[in-house]
């Protein structure tokens, strides 16, 4: 039985490929089904060795392999072959004339520049010799005449291919061949922004800094399904998380070790708290996300040994009513005494770098809680902006896109703006209290003492209503705000915000500064013998 497409006697099946998973299977089937077999280098090599009849393609083009193997597919035998349309007079003259053998089947897969190039962090000097010219064109050729010549690139599916060739002729399946012609072409579109990927990130800036602080002019993005979800932040509506391979490190790299599947709503919360831990380094933290917004959060203290279990404590103590159903993420592996204490309280999932092996016994009572493990999550990998790695945010009617708000001013690049100054362990709440900031919905504002959350004023339309909601919830908490310290996302517009922390005993203030009434608020500030620090930069988060 044949499976010919053309008026050849014999279909011809071109194979070469760089992942040789399921090849020599699938060539026997091929085999099987009458195919002759034409096939390159190390795929030609494995398939003799299987004891199958192939045919080298420089043999078969009566052209040897040159440029160091740059040029072994790309003759008019094998593109002529590939780009026949049998309905076409004219190819056929063509083809006759020229003696060219029709073409049937296509099996192809590229040369891996991710693993290569990617990978190593190769030069783009080296990088380039792992950029295909010949498997993309034999493709591209092969998928513009699907109908009669069938593009194969994912080993997944030769089997169906197979199955197909037991039942009949796969002349007249249209379907199968559009759907892998469909697949050919949105590879190698991401194949292709891959590389011109690399090449932008290895362009020499130096002599423009214009350059690197502009926007693309285009955008190409490819973005492959990683997991469809129950649903999107209703039930009503349908959602999944995609990834890319150009990205850093981060869900994508998550593993779910126990509990169900995430939520969208999950994806967001542990993309909120994983990105606050990981702004500490190796400095142990810990924060409770709800609804996006810390809800408490704790860091250790420089100088004194604390470990990981009170460290929750402090960070649930913020506001252990909100945190029930919360996230949980810390830059640190869970021990057993942190697990006892988180499930004391209902949580939806945990993100850590790692878990012990006494802490996942003891979260397993648990079988719904979701525990994650994160590698981004490691000590010591704070987060640092990449060439074309870009915030994205679709608008009704396109996409905005902005660069990572990823640096973060430190106490030293401050202005101190009062007349007193704040110690060193202040300093050292303020800097905890700035961060935490950078993470809250504007209007925000944070309290913090002893590097402890006390109380969030996160998405209120002024910025004093923020300061008033967050000290009525300290007081419904039974908390006092005496000695706490306060950041604000961006400047004061009227003093009466440092009124009104200064009548809760707040000793200093860090806020970025730049409202034409800043001397007011400074004014304030000296009033109340409050020190108070300008960043120099705000951080609205919307």
């Amino acid at each position: 039985m044949t499976a010919s497409t053309s008026q050849n006697p014999q279909p011809i099946a071109l194979l070469s490929v760089t992942d040789k998973t399921g090849i020599v299977a699938f060539a026997k089937g091929l085999a099987k089904f009458g195919y002759r077999l034409l096939s390159t280098g190390g795929t030609a090599k494995i398939l003799l060795e299987a004891g199958l009849p192939v045919e080298e393609v420089a043999d078969y083009t009566k052209s040897p392999e040159i440029l160091g193997g740059r040029v072994k597919t790309l003759h008019p035998l094998v593109h002529g072959g590939i780009l026949f349309d049998r309905q076409t007079s004219s190819h056929q003259d063509d083809i006759k004339a020229h003696g060219i053998s029709p073409v049937d089947l296509v099996v192809v897969n590229l040369y891996d520049f991710a693993s290569q190039a990617l990978a190593q962090k190769l030069s783009l000097d080296k990088a380039i010799e792992f950029i295909d010219i010949g498997g993309p064109t034999m493709l591209r050729a092969a998928a513009k005449n699907y109908r009669f010549c069938m593009p194969v690139i994912d080993p997944n599916d030769y089997d169906e291919i197979l199955a197909q060739l037991q039942t009949g002729p796969i002349a007249n399946d249209a379907p199968l061949r559009q759907r892998l012609a469909a697949k050919v072409f949105a590879s190698i579109s991401s194949y292709d922004r891959m590389i011109a990927s690399y090449f932008a990130s290895h362009l020499d800036t130096s002599e423009s800094h214009e350059t690197s602080a502009t926007v693309p002019e285009t955008l190409d993005l490819t973005w492959q399904l990683q997991s469809s979800l129950r649903y999107g932040e209703n039930p009503k509506q349908v959602a999944g998380f995609y990834s890319s391979r150009d990205l850093p490190s981060g869900l994508q790299d998550a593993r779910v070790l126990q509990g169900k599947a995430l939520s969208y709503n999950n994806y967001l919360d542990v993309d909120a708290a994983m990105s606050i831990v990981s702004e500490f380094g190796s400095r142990p933290a810990v924060a409770i996300i709800k609804h996006t917004n810390p809800c408490g959060a704790a860091m250790a203290d420089k100088t004194v040994k604390t470990d990981l279990c009170s460290l929750y404590q402090k960070a649930l103590a913020g506001d252990p009513q909100s945190a029930f159903g919360g996230i949980v993420a810390t830059n640190q592996p869970i021990d057993a005494a942190t697990a006892e204490a988180m499930s004391q309280t209902f949580l939806e999932c945990i993100a850590a770098p790692g878990f012990e092996a006494d802490a996942l016994e003891i979260f397993g009572r648990k079988k719904n809680l979701r525990l994650l493990e994160l590698p981004c999550l490691q000590t010591a990998t704070k987060p640092t902006s990449q060439p074309n790695d870009w915030q994205l945010r679709s608008v009704q009617g396109g996409l905005l896109v902005q660069s990572w708000d990823r640096d973060l001013e430190e106490p030293g690049d401050w202005q101190q703006v009062s007349q007193d100054p704040a110690d060193a362990n202040c300093l050292d709440d303020l800097l905890f209290a700035w961060t935490i900031v950078k993470h809250v919905k504007s209007n925000a504002i944070v309290f913090v003492k002893d590097r402890q959350t006390i109380a969030v004023g996160a998405g209120q339309m002024s910025r004093v209503d923020s300061v008033r909601f967050a000290i009525e919830k300290a007081k419904d908490l039974g908390k006092t705000l005496d000695g706490a310290v306060l950041a604000s996302d961006a400047f004061f517009p009227f003093r009466d915000s440092i009124d009104t922390a200064a009548q809760v005993g707040v000793k200093a203030i860090v806020q970025p500064g730049g409202s034409i009434r800043d001397e007011e608020s400074i004014k304030a500030a000296n009033e109340h013998r409050i020190a108070m620090y300008f960043t120099g930069n705000r951080h609205f988060r919307h």
